[in-house]
């Protein structure tokens, strides 16, 4: 262990942005116009063993997690894995391993589940809810809906006890749907919720010369009113409100049985402690991808030539994690932040959230207001009185589950 550098986190996309489905939603298909030189895109075993030996050298860590995530990760087939688990025992150091692991399930069978449970990696099933919202978006090649198969192999892994949780995409079309996605989501049995708000702006005119195109498909036409996003992007006060119906059905009766990321990133911010989650904190840049050849990006959601920091093969992950470069993207979440966000009440759980979302100005005619600033406030201000009493528990000494004991009954 080498790195002098904090911890950092990586993504890595073993299949770049290939994909079994074709998610009408998913901004990252269209990174292929990045890689046109192949088809298909896979790791090699060079640039897998390269990439491990490195992770593992630059973690000044007690243990080790690695994040596979696409594209679609199981598409490299499981013997690809297994080489990872081996590579990853030999430069570990003996310190415990972990792994996440990102995946559509299409391709889940009963080897993949016995791999995974042996190996006992983190699986993370995309689910967006019932039938109804869960195959309006996530459809195969041919159009095809997904929710069956999603619902065999989710049925297949806790078959097989392998740990999983789920992770699920608000949308325009499914926000007004919160109690019953939430309610879906808590009867397929996982106990770890995630929600991501869908936020796709427009292609620019410097990505339409690049290829980075997303076509509207004609039943989406009738809601693309807005110029500057996709038709199927959550709206601010929407996400707001989806957020505080999911909460008030967990308030009630989940909390310490049903974890939802959001809710403990938040319960973290008013004990004082700085966001977990890095769409949330003060900077960022500890986060970076990296695609299926090697080369290294700022974050998930900045894989543009301008933010590509370089290649495994060429650097090291601890000089492009510590480089200037990188050091400027993090901090240039703080130092580009409008007055009104700092003059904010819940600034110090928001900080501003996500840079990719700065697309708006304040009413000063700022730059940098978060599109979903509006949500976020109604959200805060809603959850604020529960989130102080179960901090309060927990400075006693007490469980935040005491809370349900101090409710009303629930009139839902």
């Amino acid at each position: 262990m080498t790195n002098a550098l904090p911890p950092f986190h990586l993504m890595t996309k073993p299949a770049g942005p290939d994909c079994n489905l074709n998610c009408r939603y998913c901004f990252y298909l269209e990174k292929e116009a990045l890689y046109k030189e192949n088809s298909k895109h896979r790791m090699s075993d060079e640039t897998l063993e390269a990439y491990i030996r490195q992770y593992c050298e630059s973690q000044n860590t007690p243990e080790l997690t690695f994040a596979w995530q696409g594209g679609e990760p199981s598409l490299m087939g499981i013997p690809f894995f297994e080489k990872a688990v081996a590579l990853q025992k030999k430069y570990a150091g003996g310190r415990p391993i972990h792994n996440a692991f990102q995946t559509n399930g299409i391709l889940l069978d009963n080897d993949w589940c016995k791999f995974l449970k042996k190996e006992n990696f983190l699986v993370g099933l995309s689910l967006d809810g019932p039938r109804h919202i869960h195959d309006r978006f996530r459809v195969n090649r041919g159009g095809k809906p997904s929710f069956d198969q999603a619902m065999k192999t989710l049925k297949r892994m806790k078959c097989h006890r392998v740990e999983f949780n789920t992770l699920t995409c608000i949308t325009r079309q499914s926000a007004p749907h919160a109690r019953e996605i939430y309610q879906f989501l808590k009867g397929t049995g996982t106990t770890f919720m995630q929600f991501i708000p869908i936020i796709e702006r427009k292609p620019s005119e410097a990505a339409s010369k690049l290829g980075l195109t997303l076509d509207i498909p004609p039943e989406f036409k009738a809601d693309d009113d807005d110029p500057r996003v996709m038709p199927w992007t959550v709206e601010p006060l929407q996400y707001g409100k989806f957020l505080s119906n999911v909460f008030d059905c967990w308030i009630q009766k989940d909390v310490g049985q049903i974890f939802v990321q959001i809710f403990d990133v938040m319960l973290g911010a008013w004990m004082g402690m700085q966001p977990a989650l890095c769409i949330f904190g003060e900077t960022c840049g500890d986060a970076m991808v990296m695609e299926h050849n090697g080369d290294v990006y700022a974050c998930d959601h900045f894989v543009y030539p301008e933010f590509f920091l370089g290649n495994i093969h060429e650097k090291t992950l601890t000089a492009m994690t510590g480089s200037p470069q990188q050091h400027a993207f993090g901090e240039k979440k703080k130092r580009e932040l409008p007055d009104q966000c700092r003059n904010c009440a819940f600034f110090f759980a928001c900080h501003g959230e996500c840079p990719k979302h700065r697309f708006l100005q304040t009413d000063a005619g700022q730059p940098g207001l978060n599109w979903l600033c509006e949500g976020y406030k109604h959200f805060m201000q809603h959850i604020d009185p529960y989130m102080q009493q179960m901090a309060q528990l927990l400075r006693a000494g007490r469980p935040a589950a005491d809370i349900m004991r101090m409710l009303p009954a629930s009139k839902s």
